[in-house]
Order: structure tokens, then sequence, then C-alpha cells
């Protein structure tokens, strides 16, 4: 039996990155970014990218991966996550797994199902019928056809969020049966990778603070710049890449249509909301073993103490 992936994760902004470098600089080991966001090539500082130094020479994967205009869905995370962790073993390597995309650590331990075959001239022609749909609406879809199971996660946030729940809507219709029963009945793609969950967690003044302080340097860093190369690039607030927090706003100055310290606010605080949706899913929806970490303690004492947790935890 494999030894279980070791998982580092938390809300935003908690430390996952510094704490995943020096666990893998202390075993030998290479980092596998599971954040939805940091796939795609141009969007470096609103993401959160580590940069060179701050990696500290250590390898990294799922960086850079497509291009703004293309979607990066969860379960080809998953297939791309699993070749990346069977070579960094095969390398005699240790993979620690870093990010805070709920869906993607999922598709890990909770493969996702086999999706059923879906006729393409009905999806693209339901899409177009739902294109216009407000979200409110969308998510009334959803509760009516699926009343027994909680809306997809993030459903209020963005592109994301309206992606999942067209999805659910076109699965129930075009096959009669809702996204939730091909979840509970259908075989997963592939099998389900064992994992220890370490999850970094603040108070949520703390995390608040940080979140603040964040927002504020990758602004001294040009994220302002980026943004505008990218909209130069002909990506707009409807590019699926560009639905990532904070994009849309700071592309609402750039366009002239708010200020700086409006966007600065409003990023701010969707950043804090997501913070807290992330909190709330760690909490509920990660399966098997989980260690809860004070954020706040120095790197040393964490990295010493997930060692310690991980090998007691290992078969």
């Amino acid at each position: 039996m494999a030894e279980p992936a070791l998982v580092v994760t938390g809300p935003t902004a908690s430390g996952k990155t510094a704490l995943a470098v020096e666990l893998a600089l202390r075993l030998d080991g290479e980092v596998v970014s599971a954040d939805s966001r940091q796939v795609y090539r141009g969007m470096d500082i609103g993401t959160a990218k580590p940069t060179a130094s701050e990696r500290r020479g250590v390898p990294h994967h799922g960086f850079d991966l497509v291009d703004p205009l293309e979607r990066y869905s969860a379960g080809r995370f998953g297939r791309d996550a699993r070749r990346w962790i069977a070579a960094i073993r095969g390398r005699g390597r240790v993979p620690v797994i870093a990010g805070g995309t709920g869906f993607f650590l999922r598709a890990l331990t909770r493969p996702l199902f086999e999706e059923p075959p879906l006729g393409e001239i009905e999806r693209v022609g339901l899409r177009a019928a739902l294109a216009e749909r407000p979200v409110a609406e969308l998510e009334r879809w959803v509760r009516a056809l699926e009343p027994e199971s909680p809306l997809p996660d993030s459903a209020g946030r963005g592109g994301a969020g309206r992606q999942r729940l067209l999805r659910a809507i076109e699965v129930a219709l075009l096959t009669g049966r809702p996204l939730g029963w091909w979840h509970a009945n259908a075989p997963a793609r592939e099998p389900p990778v064992r994992a220890v969950h370490f999850v970094l967690e603040w108070t949520r003044e703390e995390i608040g603070e940080r979140i603040d302080r964040r927002v504020s340097a990758m602004i001294d860093a040009g994220w302002i710049e980026e943004v505008r190369g990218l909209r130069d690039r002909g990506f707009g607030e409807r590019t699926p890449g560009m639905t990532a927090t904070g994009y849309t706003d700071m592309l609402a100055f750039v366009n002239g249509c708010i200020t700086l310290d409006e966007a600065v606010a409003r990023t701010r605080r969707a950043t804090r909301r997501f913070a807290r949706r992330q909190t709330t899913w760690f909490r509920n929806q990660l399966p098997g073993d989980v260690v809860h970490l004070q954020g706040a303690s120095t790197l040393d004492h964490l990295a010493g103490y997930v060692l310690r947790r991980w090998k007691e935890l290992r078969p």
C-alpha cells in the first residue's frame, strides 16, 4: 500500500506555500499545487504564485498549465496530479500537495464519477438558453431539480460558481437524474489517493489582517500592470481565468469604472468571504485523517510537528 499523500491546506493567505516548501526541503520532496487559479499563465501576482526565491529550489507542479481563456476542471487536475505524484515517487522523492481549492483536493481523495454521456447539440442549446439567467435563478433551478442536495460549492461566487450551477442543471435535465445521484452511484474514474490533511487555522481577525496585507503587497508588486496586460491581450471579465477573486475588481479599475481604493476594498471583502467559505469547507468536507495546525506558530515548529504526525499516521 502506498504511503498517504501529505496535504497542506487552509484558507487563502494562511501560509500554505511557506510550510509546503519547508516540508519539501526536509523530506527531499516536490510540491504539487492544488490551486485552481495558479494553473493560468500570465496570472502570477493576483493568484499569489510563489516567486522563484520563495520556492527555494524546490520543484513545483501545477503552475502555468493553460491560458486564461481555457477551463481547467477538477477532473483534469485529478488526472494530472496523479501523474505528477507517480513521477515524484518514481524519482524516490516525496510529493507535498499544497493548495486551498476544495474541488481539486476532493478529485484526489474522492475521485469524480464517470460522467454520463450528454448530447452535444442538446447541451449547447441548453447552455445558450441559460446564458443570461442570473445566478439566483440558476440556484432556484438546482434546488427544484435536486432538493435533497446542497448547492454546488461556491455557487454564489463569480464565474466558477455559475459554471457549477449550469453543470448541475444540464446533467439533471439531459440524463433524467440529478448530479448527486451520479456522484453516489456512478463508478469513479480513478482510485482514491489516501491523504493526511494538515489544515492551517487562524482566527477570523488574523486571517483578515493577513489578507489585507497580501492585497497591498500584490498592488506594490505590480498587480495593476499584470491585469492591464491581460486586458490588452483580450482577456475580459467573462474569461474563465479572470473570474478569480480580485481580478474582476482590478479589471474594473483598469477600465476606469471604479477607483483603486474601491477595487482594493472590494478585493479585500471578497477574499475574506472566500476564506470563510474555505474554512467551512475544510471543517466539513475533508475525508480521512485531518490534523489542525495553529497558523501563528513558527515555521520551524509547524514543520517539525507536521513531520512527526505524518510519520505516525503512515501505515
